[in-house]
């Protein structure tokens, strides 16, 4: 809690306390060496973690992963230290460079997509979703916002089921790091791939967004607000289906609106 003060037009402005977002650094470390620091909201760092790596392309399969915990030295709960398998070979100057992470790192868009396609194919999915499954999404994905509803202050991702079913939603200050734990969820519990699953996430969906969802093998991806233009050009080239605007009754497709149908009957 802080202390703030409220101003109302034609009252008197007057302090009281208010609940605000958490945000900490979280340092990820990959055999005791550091690989990336992300500002996130405390809680499923192992997720976090793990779906980063996935995404990142690190590792692939749960056997990779030994065991994530807490680093040693550490006395403020914000570094973790993933321990691998000793056959799992790490390439730490790729990851070290974050070249699919930053709209900043000088790659043209189609040499940006063409380099995760290097790594991951695209998405073979005959998922066929009701359209009032996907409009139903953004209520669900709201009600399970604890914190949003306290604060404000903070995005969310879901993957659902074809009927509409939450199978996890995490809340974080960041957009990517709550698909990173939804993607984690799957990765540590072995529910991957979610070929027959829908993303849903608040905000706008950006290319990192599309890159984690293909990691993950996620056929659609929906947003309450606008996609970026990578995004879209990552969508088709990936044969995912890009679903952006989703509110009330109405929803844009960007790319492979076949597996989207308008009849309740879903095959």
């Amino acid at each position: 809690m802080v202390q703030i003060w409220r101003y109302d037009a034609g009252h008197a402005m007057e302090s009281v306390s208010d609940e605000v977002a958490e945000e900490e650094p979280l340092e990820i470390r990959v055999k005791n060496r550091a690989v990336s620091v992300t500002m996130r909201t405390p809680g499923h760092d192992e997720e976090l973690a793990a779906g980063f790596l996935l995404t990142e392309g690190i590792i692939s399969k749960k056997s990779d992963v030994l065991r994530i915990e807490p680093c040693a030295l550490d006395r403020g709960g914000n570094v973790l230290n993933v321990v691998l398998a000793d056959q799992t070979a790490v390439d730490f100057e790729r990851l070290t460079r974050h070249v699919f992470a930053s709209s900043s790192c000088g790659l043209c868009g189609k040499a940006t997509i063409d380099a995760v396609h290097q790594r991951i194919d695209p998405v073979e999915s005959d998922l066929r979703v009701s359209a009032g499954v996907i409009l139903s999404l953004p209520d669900k994905l709201r009600q399970a916002q604890q914190t949003f509803e306290r604060t404000g202050g903070l995005h969310a991702a879901g993957i659902f089921t074809a009927d509409g079913q939450p199978v996890v939603i995490r809340e974080d200050v960041g957009r990517h790091n709550a698909v990173d734990k939804v993607v984690g969820y799957g990765f540590l519990r072995g529910l991957l791939p979610f070929d027959r699953h829908v993303l849903m996430v608040s905000g706008r969906s950006s290319f990192e967004i599309m890159q984690k969802s293909l990691a993950a093998r996620v056929p659609i991806v929906a947003a309450v607000s606008a996609p970026s233009s990578l995004a879209v050009e990552f969508a088709k080239d990936s044969d995912q289906t890009l679903i952006g605007f989703v509110r009330g009754q109405r929803m844009n497709i960007y790319s492979e609106p076949q597996r989207v149908v308008a009849s309740s009957m879903v095959t």
